[in-house]
């Protein structure tokens, strides 16, 4: 077996055969990412490699800092091309991380490059790979067909208009559904710099005041409502810890007003402000039909120099290890008492927490959906050959593997769709060796079926997608 040849990571014949025969050539529903409705309503085209592959990119930016590289040649003035050699110089050093495997997939599956990059390969590299992008079968739109994207999830802020998914919903040329995401955290974070500029826009989104914490929860639920409109069937919460303090309305809503006042709200105050408001936003998905996606655990924006001068989502995160299970079994029970309990998604960033994630997901299952209560994919630095196996192994010696809603790319890059090929080929060999090793039966129909449903159709309809269909047409 060679680097990224046909088998790559499939190291059974069981596990070669459910790859090639049942997940290889299946559409791809990418239900959470980072990518931008504007640049696939304009099918963006790009300037070049630097452009595409490492603006905005604080993976790639975390790892070229750890080798040394200045950060004039990652963030700062250095021309593209010195960017990208600086990339090319780093990549040798990236064997056993995934960034070194998903660099040589992206290239071999967008530009058909087989070449290894490296400081002397990086300018053969840069030209072929530039002259495809100057072509118009790279543009934003084409990554997405020649990928088969049936569905894109992008993460929207509730004052945004939208406006991007309603031309792309109305257009007959954009084959891909591009779809909103409902994600209030600024309307959380009511500590933070720019709370009062936040419920601002959100008034200006509305045409309505947001003067009393009433009045706030209101206009959340108008902002919602009208993201349903507009195909929305997901909200996403990216939480460094989930809380739960119990509070009164009132004692609330005096809260609410010191936050708009610019009065100085101490660390409990907002607790009980974001328990009341999530439990308020967990009722409404519920009543809306929606999947609430829970991201847990992230330590952001840890080296305090490296944000004042990059500004957040730049490399300086990291994984937490707060106490998650009491709170979020506190939370989910409460919903679930009250009859308000939406399909959800639990995500960790540290994955010391993937048996708590796993075995909690089971305290609240319903007929009414299955795995109405998902353990989600392996996150951020848990994405890798280990992480994913690990997550998904837990999952199936707790809970219901088949049942899984799979792989999503969480990315701001449009090269990341190969991320699923990764995904799916880990699964099969993940099952081919039960197999092997007789924890599972050689029954390639039984087996290639679940793979399907992982890779592909549990998601399809766990989403609604049908119902989101009717929406764009």
């Amino acid at each position: 077996m060679e680097f990224l040849d046909k088998n790559y990571l499939l190291s059974t014949e069981t596990a070669q055969e459910l790859y090639h025969r049942y997940a290889k050539d299946l559409p791809i529903i990418d239900y959470h990412c980072h990518l931008d409705p504007k640049e696939i309503w304009e099918d963006r085209s790009f300037f070049n490699l630097t452009d595409i592959w490492l603006g905005g990119d604080h993976y790639k930016w975390r790892v070229m800092r750890a080798n040394g590289v200045p950060e004039r040649l990652i963030t700062g003035d250095a021309d593209d091309r010195e960017k990208f050699r600086a990339w090319a110089r780093t990549v040798p050093y990236l064997i056993g991380n995934p960034l070194y495997v998903w660099t040589h997939l992206e290239l071999k599956r967008y530009f058909g490059i087989d070449q290894l990059l490296n400081e002397e390969t990086a300018d053969g590299i840069w030209e072929e790979a530039n002259r495809l992008l100057a072509t118009p079968e790279f543009t934003a739109r084409s990554f997405l067909q020649r990928f088969k994207v049936e569905m894109v999830g992008t993460t929207d802020d509730p004052t945004d208009s939208l406006a991007y998914h309603r031309k792309l919903r109305e257009s007959e040329a954009v084959e891909t559904w591009v779809l909103p995401t409902y994600r209030p955290d600024k309307g959380l974070k009511i500590r933070m710099p720019g709370f009062q500029e936040w419920v601002r826009k959100l008034e200006e989104a509305t045409g309505e005041t947001a003067q009393t914490y009433d009045d706030f929860l209101h206009l959340l639920e108008d902002r919602a409502r009208f993201f349903h409109q507009e195909g929305c069937r997901l909200s996403d919460h990216g939480l460094d810890r989930l809380p739960w303090a119990e509070s009164t309305m009132e004692e609330v809503a005096v809260i609410y007003q010191k936050a708009l006042s610019g009065e100085m709200v101490t660390a409990e105050e907002e607790e009980k402000f974001q328990t009341r408001t999530l439990f308020f936003l967990g009722q409404l998905y519920a009543s809306l039909g929606w999947t609430m996606q829970l991201h847990l655990g992230a330590l952001r924006n840890a080296n305090t120099q490296g944000f004042q001068r990059l500004g957040p989502d730049t490399g300086y995160d990291s994984m937490d290890d707060l106490r998650l299970a009491r709170p979020l079994a506190t939370f989910l029970n409460r919903l679930e008492q009250n009859g308000t309990l939406p399909k959800t998604i639990l995500y960790s960033l540290n994955p010391k927490d993937y048996p708590v994630l796993a075995s909690m997901a089971g305290n609240y299952q319903s007929e009414e959906v299955p795995g109405k209560i998902q353990f989600g994919s392996a996150w951020w630095f848990n994405d890798h050959t280990e992480g994913i196996r690990r997550q998904m192994t837990d999952l199936a010696t707790m809970g219901v593997l088949r049942r899984f809603v799979g792989m999503l790319t969480d990315s701001r890059s449009f090269l990341s769709y190969p991320r699923h090929e990764y995904f799916r080929r880990i699964l099969c060999d993940l099952i081919g060796g039960w197999v092997e090793r007789g924890e599972a039966p050689s029954d390639l129909e039984l087996l290639g079926s679940m793979v399907r449903e992982i890779s592909y159709f549990n998601a399809k309809g766990y989403f609604a997608f049908e119902r989101v269909a009717q929406v764009s047409e």
